[in-house]
C-alpha cells in the first residue's frame, strides 16, 4: 500500500444521517457496500479482497455490538469503510472498518494518547475493538475537510489552521506512548520505503525518462532524514487536507492518522503540496516553519523524499503521467532542500 493518501481526498462531509430503521437489524447490503475507490485500491489484493467479502459480516457484528443505527457510508477513502451512525442513547459517532494492514495497526492507540487532553486536537475514540480493526468515533459536524468550496477561510486561512492543529497533535500531550506499545519508528519505515524506490527506478526509471538525480537524492534522504531528527513526536503520518475536519467542538480536528514516532518535520507535506494556498512553495515553506517550528530546508527535504517515493510508487502501479509530473514537482524541491 502507500505511503500516503490519493492525491486529492475525497471530502468526508455527507448532507444527512441516511440511517438504516431503528430496530436494530442488520443494514441492507447497500450500506455495508464499500466506496468505489475502496474497492479499486483493494480488489486486486487477494487479502483485500478477501476483507471486501467479509466486510457485510463486519457491519452487522459490530452495528450489534455497539447498538448503532447506520447510514449511508461515506464516499471516500482508500483501505477502510465509514459510515455516520446513531448509538443507543441518539449520539451522533462514525463506526470505521479497516482492512488489516501496517499503517492503520496504531490508529487506535494514536487517537487514545491525543485524547488524554481537554479538547483534543484529533477526532475522539468512543470504542475500539484493535484485533478486529473497528473504532467508533466521534463525528466531525459539519465536517468538511480543507479542500471543500465551502469551507469560508481563505487558502492561506486554512493553510495555517491545518499547520497550527499540527503543531498541537505534536505537544499535546507530551508523554509518548510506551515504548512496549509504540507505532512503528519513522526510521524503520522509512528505510524501507528507500529500498523501494530504488529498486522501483532500477525498473521504471527508463520509461519514466527521469533525471535519476532528484531520485538518488530522495532515497538517500528517506534514510538520512530520520536519523539526523533533532526532536521525536508521536505522528500524524498522514496529515492531508481531507484529514483536516471542522467540527462543533472547535474549529478544525484531525482524523485517519497513520501514526508512527519520528521527525515532526515528515508530517507537513502532505498539507503544503494539497492544499492551494496562492502562495509559492518557498513562501509556504516559511509559513510552514513560522506556525510549526520546522526549518523550512529541513521542510523541502521531506517534501523531496516524499515526492520521490510518490513518483515510483505510482510509477509501479502504471500511473507514469503522475509519476512524471511528481518527478517535475521534485526537481524543484531539490534546489530548496539543503538539509
Amino acid at each position: 500500500m502507500p505511503a500516503h493518501p490519493p492525491k486529492e481526498p475525497p471530502d468526508r462531509a455527507v448532507p444527512s444521517d441516511g440511517l438504516a430503521a431503528p430496530d436494530g437489524t442488520v443494514p441492507p447490503d447497500g450500506l455495508a457496500a464499500p466506496s468505489a475507490a475502496v474497492v479499486r485500491n483493494l480488489g486486486g489484493d487477494p487479502d483485500g479482497a478477501a476483507w471486501l467479502r467479509r466486510l457485510p459480516r463486519l457491519v452487522e457484528e459490530f452495528t450489534a455490538r455497539w447498538d448503532l443505527r447506520v447510514g449511508r457510508p461515506y464516499p471516500g477513502g482508500s483501505c477502510s469503510w465509514a459510515a455516520p451512525v446513531r448509538r443507543a442513547d441518539g449520539a451522533p459517532a462514525v463506526l470505521k472498518l479497516s482492512w488489516p494492514h501496517p499503517e492503520a495497526a496504531c490508529e487506535a492507540l494514536a487517537l487514545r494518547h491525543w485524547a488524554a487532553v481537554e479538547n483534543p486536537a484529533a477526532v475522539r475514540p468512543c470504542a475500539w475493538d484493535e484485533e478486529r480493526w473497528a473504532l467508533l468515533l466521534e463525528r466531525c459536524e459539519p465536517g468538511t475537510g480543507l479542500l471543500s468550496p465551502e469551507q469560508p477561510a481563505t487558502p492561506v486561512e486554512r493553510l495555517t489552521a491545518g499547520l497550527d492543529l499540527l503543531r498541537e497533535l505534536w505537544t499535546r500531550p507530551r508523554e509518548l506512548p510506551r515504548p512496549d506499545a509504540c507505532p512503528p519508528e519513522l526510521a524503520e519505515v522509512c528505510e524501507g520505503w528507500a529500498d523501494l524506490v530504488e529498486e522501483r527506478f532500477a525498473r521504471t526509471g527508463a520509461v519514466l525518462g527521469a533525471d535519476p538525480g532528484p531520485v538518488r537524492r530522495g532515497a538517500a534522504l528517506l534514510r538520512e532524514l530520520p536519523r539526523r531528527a533533532p526532536g521525536r513526536v508521536l505522528l500524524h503520518g498522514d496529515f492531508n487536507p481531507g484529514n483536516v475536519l471542522t467540527a462543533r467542538r472547535r474549529s478544525h480536528v484531525a482524523i485517519d492518522p497513520k501514526p508512527m514516532m519520528g521527525d515532526p518535520a515528515y508530517d507537513p507535506w502532505p498539507l503544503l503540496d494539497q492544499l492551494p494556498a496562492r502562495l509559492p512553495l518557498r513562501a509556504r515553506l516559511l509559513l510552514a516553519q513560522e506556525h510549526t517550528g520546522q526549518p523550512a530546508d529541513r521542510l523541502a527535504a521531506w517534501g523531496l523524499a516524499r515526492t520521490v517515493e510518490y513518483a515510483l510508487w505510482s510509477a509501479d502501479r502504471g500511473g507514469t503521467a503522475d509519476a512524471r509530473a511528481a518527478l517535475a514537482g521534485a526537481s524543484a524541491l531539490a534546489d530548496l532542500a539543503q538539509a
